[in-house]
């Protein structure tokens, strides 16, 4: 019995008979839309993200089985944070707050593919990750959390495995994630008034001068770039 193994990436709940998909599939003589109505079922809960996916086909009966993964802990996190992309400096810069029910759910998602030991290794795990992508967990940085977890403050939740949140919860996150953004525009605000007043210090100084003094300042390189052009750029 030869089975056929088709790999793909598929937007979650999205996937379509064009490629990568439908080509791939063609020649194995299954029921392209069958495949593709039972993908998007198993991945609809991953709308927004790239999802792999394995179809294996048994050539001679032409049934399939499909197996789905799961995003990466990055995408799940975004996600369940409501962000397109983490903070540009994490270690100064926090886009989000996760409350550590959150965390359990993306461990528990991520179950197959983290190194994690126990549910708990993984919950740990998954804050290293906010940690590297500036978002709080349960208010305060990611790794202040992962002591909080190693001291067994949240054993109970961990171990129950709760994921769910209250109707409170989930307002009193959104009123952070606000908070957060406004906080994130007062600090570039402030960032770029220093950068701002560098150049008119430095005015008709080389670029690299410049950049250098910024640096000194703590000015986030993204901002260095967009007010003073690289010297090539410049000519």
């Amino acid at each position: 019995m030869a089975k056929q193994t088709v790999e793909v990436l598929i937007e979650g709940g999205k996937a379509t008979a064009a490629p990568p998909l439908g080509p791939a599939l063609g020649p194995l003589g299954v029921n392209i839309g069958q495949v593709v109505a039972d993908i998007n079922k198993k991945t609809e809960s991953f709308k927004g993200m790239q999802v792999p996916v394995k179809v294996i086909v048994d050539s001679d009966t032409k049934k399939f089985e499909i197996s789905i993964g799961t995003p990466p802990a990055s995408a799940l996190i975004k996600k369940e944070a409501g962000v397109e992309k983490g903070a540009g400096n994490p270690l100064t810069d926090k886009v989000a707050d996760l409350l550590i029910e959150q965390i359990i759910k993306i461990a528990k998602m991520k179950e197959d593919d983290t190194l994690g030991k126990d549910i708990k290794e993984k919950v740990k795990e998954i804050c290293g990750t906010c940690q590297s992508m500036g978002i709080l967990v349960e208010g305060k940085p990611a790794n202040e959390s992962i002591a909080d977890i190693r001291s067994g403050k949240y054993d109970e939740k961990i171990f129950s495995g709760k994921t769910e949140l209250s109707e409170e919860e989930k307002q009193k996150l959104a009123v952070e994630k606000k908070h957060l953004a406004e906080e994130m525009e007062k600090k570039r605000a402030e960032f770029e008034a220093k950068a701002k007043e560098v150049m008119n210090e430095m005015k008709g100084k080389d670029n690299k001068l410049i950049k250098k003094r910024m640096k000194e300042l703590s000015i986030p390189d993204k901002i260095i770039h967009e007010l003073v052009p690289d010297d090539d750029k410049k000519k």
